[in-house]
Order: C-alpha cells, then sequence, then structure tokens
C-alpha cells in the first residue's frame, strides 16, 4: 500500500508534463529533434514563431486524439495511424495558412508538408500519448511545442538581427546605422553556425554545473 502511495505521490503532474518539455527536455537544444526546419526556416524571427505555433498545433491535436484512441488502436498499425492523424492536422494547417497568410506560406514552403514526418511530433505521439491519459498528453504536446517554437524563435531572432539588421522586420534603420549586417547569417550555414553555438553554450553550461556541484 504504501509502495502505491509513493507512486501517485511521485506521479508527474499535467504541469511537470508541461514544463518539462520547454527546458528539461526542450525538443531542440536538449533532445536535438527537428533539426530540418529548425535550420531551414530560421532565417527569420516570423518564420520561426510561425513554424512553431503550427508545430504547437500538430502536437497538441496529435497527441489528443492518439491518447483519446490509444485504446482502439492496434498496435500492430499504430504508426500508420499516427500518421494519418497527423497528416490530416497538418492539411488543416497547410490550408489555414495558405489562405490567410500566404506571405508566411510562400516563406516556409516545403516545411509545412514535412511536419508530418517531424521526428518531435512522431516521438512524442509512440513515446508518450499512447501509453499516457488525455490531460497528460495534451500538456506534453503543448509544452513540447513552446519549447521547439522558443528554440525557433530565438534562433530566427538572432540570424535575423545578424544577417539583415531586423528583429521580426522591425529596427532595420536604426541598427543599421551602427551594424553592418551579415548576410552570411540569413543564409543557410549561419543556421549551422547559430545552432552550433546554442549546442556549445548549453554544453558550457552544464560542465559549469556540474563542476559547481561536486
Amino acid at each position: 500500500m504504501a509502495e502505491i502511495d509513493a507512486v501517485v505521490v511521485n506521479k508527474p503532474s499535467p504541469i511537470r508534463h508541461l514544463l518539462n518539455g520547454i527546458i528539461v527536455g526542450n525538443p531542440t537544444f536538449v533532445l536535438v529533434l527537428g533539426i530540418c526546419p529548425t535550420l531551414a526556416v530560421t532565417n527569420a524571427a516570423i518564420n520561426g514563431f510561425s513554424m512553431g505555433m503550427a508545430v504547437i498545433f500538430v502536437l497538441a491535436f496529435s497527441n489528443l486524439f492518439i491518447s483519446m484512441f490509444r485504446k482502439f488502436i492496434p498496435d500492430q498499425i499504430r504508426i500508420p495511424a499516427f500518421i494519418m492523424i497527423i497528416a490530416s492536422l497538418v492539411t488543416i494547417v497547410d490550408l489555414v495558412m495558405k489562405a490567410y497568410f500566404p506571405p508566411l506560406y510562400k516563406a516556409l514552403g516545403i516545411f509545412i508538408p514535412l511536419i508530418v514526418v517531424n521526428c518531435i511530433i512522431l516521438a512524442r505521439a509512440e513515446g508518450f500519448a499512447y501509453t499516457n491519459t488525455v490531460v497528460d498528453s495534451i500538456c506534453d504536446g503543448i509544452g513540447t511545442g513552446i519549447g521547439f517554437t522558443l528554440a525557433v524563435t530565438v534562433m530566427g531572432a538572432f540570424r535575423e538581427f545578424l544577417g539583415n539588421g531586423t528583429i521580426f522586420g522591425l529596427g532595420g534603420d536604426v541598427i543599421r546605422s551602427f551594424y553592418n549586417p551579415a548576410l552570411v547569417m540569413v543564409m543557410a550555414p549561419g543556421g549551422f553556425l547559430t545552432f552550433g553555438l546554442a549546442l556549445a553554450i548549453k554544453s558550457w553550461l552544464e560542465t559549469r554545473k556540474k563542476e559547481g556541484g561536486e
């Protein structure tokens, strides 16, 4: 009985699942998942933010539906079932963005349909939603989506600032008056440089934390 009580007491709360995906289990900087869109669409802050919003929508609702129907989905066909649910949600995002946000739709291009095979979403579907409750799964999806959104928005703002002299398209004349933008930062090499720098800073902080704890 005491063991059962201990499990209940120590069971992570929905809020814990929500927060876990933002920092401790950040999909981009900790788990290093979803790197293709991370490198490709972070040449501007608004592109990163928009991709993050799309991923939050798909993650939250795919986790919701997979958790809701997990007892009815045979284990042998779970992956095709996951893909069907995720693809339906991505189609909604694709059509809404094409109808109401054509400039963003053009900027993000092929990476909107490719959300279907985003390994972050498949990982949360297989590793969490298929074995957890609806509430926990929704919180996990939203938290993981927020973590991804923060990562790609920060990377987008950093690259846009250094490469174009703006942040969310603003402040160009003021910033360029004292800084000459480095175009390479909004090109493909800038994505690799920024991501490598972010991982190096994370590793340095973890090393300092371990050394401080010894």
